[in-house]
C-alpha cells in the first residue's frame, strides 16, 4: 500500500489534539477551530465524510476555572471536563456555522462502546447525524468517566470510531509534524511499514501539562485502526491546508498503512472496543492450532487460567512463555475452565453437569494478534 490509496478515502475520521487548542502556554488557539472547520468543510465540499474526535475539554475547562495547569485528582478533572465540554462545542459550532454546517456532539466511554448493543446504537447516531448534513463532533465523557472506564486519551478513542464509522483513514493532527528517528528533532519517518512492539517500547508515553496522549498513543492507535484495514497518518495540525495535503497523497506526516488481514468489524470490536478479565495459559499444540489452523480453543490445550471472568467476558490466551496470542470471548468462567481445563471435550458433561458447548473460545469469537 503507498499514500495514493489515500486519495480514494471517503470517510475519514480527523483526531484534534489537546496542544493545537489549548497547549500547556499561552491562550487558546480560537483560529484553530476555523482553520479545522474550514479543512473538514473542503473534505466535505469534495464528496467526502468526516468525523471530528476533538480532546482539548479539560484544557479549556482549566483555563475557564483560572487553574495553571491540568489537575491531578479524577474529580478536579471531570469538574473541567463539565465546563470545558460546552465550550469547546460552542467554539465547533460558531466555526462550522461560517461553512453552513451543524455539528452534532456525541460523548462516550469505554463502557458504552464495549456493550455491544449501545456500540451499535452510537454507530447508527452518528450515520444519521452524517446523513442530515452534520459533523459528529465525538469525545470521551471525561465528566463522569472513571479510572476503570477512561480511553485514556482521544487518540484510542479516535481508533475505536475508525470502526464506530467505518471509515478509511484515521488522521491524527498533532502539534509535531510525524514521528522522528530521535527525541531531539531528528529526521522525519515519512512511513512506518508497521507498528511493532519493538518500536513501542522505545517510545517514551510522556504526557504534556494539558493533554494525556503522546506518540506512543498515537501509534498504539495506528496499529489499531490498521487491524481495521484503515491507514493512518499523523500529522502537524497547525500546517496550512494540512488535511487537503493528506487527502491529496503528499508526503505529510508519518503514514501507517492499513493491513491487508483486515478484521471484520465485530472481531475489531471483539479485540480494541473490550477489557481483557483474565487470561489462559495454552500449551504448544494450541498455539498452533489457533496461528496456523484457524481453529477454536478447546479444553484440552489449556494450561492455566488466571484472574476471575464470567462466561462472555472477554479473556487473552498467552502462551507458556506469556506471550499474548490470541484474545476472544470465553464460554466458560474462570471457575468452570479451572475444572476441565486439560479435559477431552467429551468430558465436560460429566465434570459440570452441563456444556456450555465442546469450545473454550469459538474461532469465530476469537482474534489473532
Amino acid at each position: 500500500m503507498s499514500r495514493a490509496e489515500l486519495r480514494r478515502a471517503r470517510m475519514i475520521v480527523v483526531k484534534v489534539g489537546t496542544s493545537l487548542l489549548a497547549p500547556p502556554t499561552g491562550d487558546v488557539h480560537v483560529r484553530r477551530f476555523s482553520e479545522l472547520a474550514r479543512g473538514v468543510a473542503s473534505l466535505i465540499a469534495a464528496g467526502r465524510r468526516a468525523v471530528l474526535v476533538s480532546s482539548g475539554a479539560v484544557g479549556l475547562g482549566v483555563r475557564r476555572l483560572g487553574w495553571a495547569k491540568r489537575p491531578t485528582t479524577l474529580p478536579a478533572q471531570q469538574a473541567a471536563a463539565g465546563i470545558g465540554q460546552i465550550d469547546l462545542c460552542r467554539r465547533y459550532e460558531r466555526a462550522f456555522a461560517r461553512h453552513g454546517w451543524a455539528v452534532g456532539q456525541i460523548l462516550v466511554t469505554h463502557a458504552g462502546l464495549a456493550d455491544r448493543r449501545r456500540f451499535l446504537n452510537a454507530r447508527h447516531t452518528l450515520q444519521t447525524l452524517l446523513a442530515h448534513g452534520a459533523v459528529p463532533i465525538l469525545n470521551e465523557n471525561d465528566s463522569v468517566a472513571t479510572e476503570e472506564l477512561r480511553f485514556g486519551d482521544n487518540d484510542l478513542l479516535a481508533a475505536q470510531v475508525v470502526n464506530l464509522a467505518r471509515a478509511d483513514l484515521l488522521v491524527l493532527l498533532t502539534d509535531v509534524d510525524g514521528l522522528r528517528e530521535d527525541s531531539l528533532g531528528g529526521r522525519r519517518i515519512p512511513e512506518v511499514p508497521e507498528v511493532s512492539q519493538a518500536l513501542l517500547e522505545r517510545i517514551s508515553p510522556a504526557e504534556g501539562s494539558l493533554g494525556s496522549g503522546g506518540m506512543r498513543s498515537k501509534l498504539e492507535a495506528a496499529r489499531t485502526a490498521a487491524r481495521f484495514g484503515v491507514p493512518t497518518v499523523i500529522a502537524d495540525g497547525r500546517q496550512r491546508d494540512v488535511l487537503e495535503r493528506i487527502v491529496a497523497g503528499e508526503d505529510v506526516g508519518t503514514y501507517v498503512p492499513g493491513s491487508p488481514r483486515r478484521l471484520s468489524s465485530r472481531k475489531h470490536w471483539i479485540a480494541y472496543s473490550l477489557k481483557p478479565r483474565g487470561s489462559i495459559r495454552v500449551d504448544g499444540g494450541a498455539v498452533r492450532a489457533l496461528r496456523s489452523r484457524g481453529r477454536s480453543l478447546l479444553p484440552i490445550g489449556v494450561l492455566d487460567v488466571e484472574g476471575r471472568f464470567s462466561s462472555g467476558d472477554l479473556v487473552t490466551c498467552i502462551t507458556e512463555r506469556g506471550e499474548e496470542i490470541a484474545r476472544g470471548l470465553c464460554a466458560y468462567s474462570s471457575e468452570e475452565l479451572t475444572v476441565i481445563k486439560g479435559e477431552r471435550t467429551s468430558r465436560i458433561l460429566e465434570i459440570l453437569g452441563y456444556s456450555n458447548g465442546d469450545e473454550v473460545i469459538h474461532r469465530d469469537n476469537l482474534v489473532i494478534l
